[in-house]
């Protein structure tokens, strides 16, 4: 019997002794999300340590809930991909994902602020076809932030999956978005909108003017931000 074991035959306790364990529900998110590669599903992970994440990914590969497969042409490098079982996951990460959004108190969200999180979601659900058809360079600017975390470069390109530079790319900038990081994690969510985080000062657009006044479209909400909060009741909070 496995270590950490409920020892039970229950279906569930099966399930969970697979699923529940620290960092994995987050993991099949990434690999859900497109990610399949160990560096991508890093920087979607990003204070998840190399070594646990290799970890996680042998234990996903022995439950049969992923496959590793070398890339060609690539000295020791593979990807992960999701098996049948793996696929079948997703109603599953996205109903929790619901839940969280519904039922745990925004206030307490807003407590784990993580900009290279935040960024990198940001960089994979960008609407590019609603924004001119060649390359965009945004620079998302949070002033407040230490030096490693205070400027993210996003480019977009119609035909392209978008870049995010932690760097400068030597391109020139379209439009300079400055806004503390709880303001653009709040839009993000779906718990504030842009429009009033302009109007109060909070969120600056400067450069482009079509990229800054087709904002709302281009800068596609998380998937979770249309989730509707109940009107009665307590919400759970840490």
């Amino acid at each position: 019997m496995a270590r950490g074991s409920y020892q039970q035959f229950c279906p569930v306790a099966m399930a969970a002794e697979v699923l529940c364990r620290r960092w994995t529900l987050l993991l099949l998110r990434e690999l859900l999300l497109g990610s399949s590669r160990f560096n991508a599903l890093r920087r979607g992970l990003p204070r998840m340590s190399s070594a646990l994440l290799a970890r996680r990914l042998r234990e996903l590969e022995a439950a049969g809930i992923l496959v590793r497969r070398p890339i060609p042409d690539a000295i020791d490098a593979c990807e992960y991909r999701l098996t049948a079982a793996g696929r079948e996951l997703r109603p599953i990460v996205e109903t929790m994902g619901v839940w969280g959004q519904r039922w745990v108190a925004a206030e307490a969200t807003l407590q784990h602020l993580d900009a290279d999180l935040l960024m990198w979601d940001i960089r994979r659900r960008v609407d590019v076809s609603s924004m001119p058809d060649r390359r965009n360079t945004i620079q998302f600017i949070f002033p407040e932030r230490p030096a490693k975390e205070r400027c993210y470069w996003l480019i977009a390109e119609r035909g392209r999956d978008a870049d995010l530079c932690t760097f400068d790319p030597g391109y020139e900038v379209d439009l300079y978005v400055s806004t503390d990081l709880r303001t653009l994690t709040e839009i993000w969510l779906g718990h504030a909108s842009a429009a009033h985080a302009r109007g109060t000062g909070r969120l600056a657009l400067t450069g482009s003017r079509r990229l800054a006044s087709t904002f709302d479209a281009w800068f596609a909400l998380s998937p979770f931000a249309r989730v509707e909060k109940p009107i009665v009741g307590r919400l759970l909070s840490h």
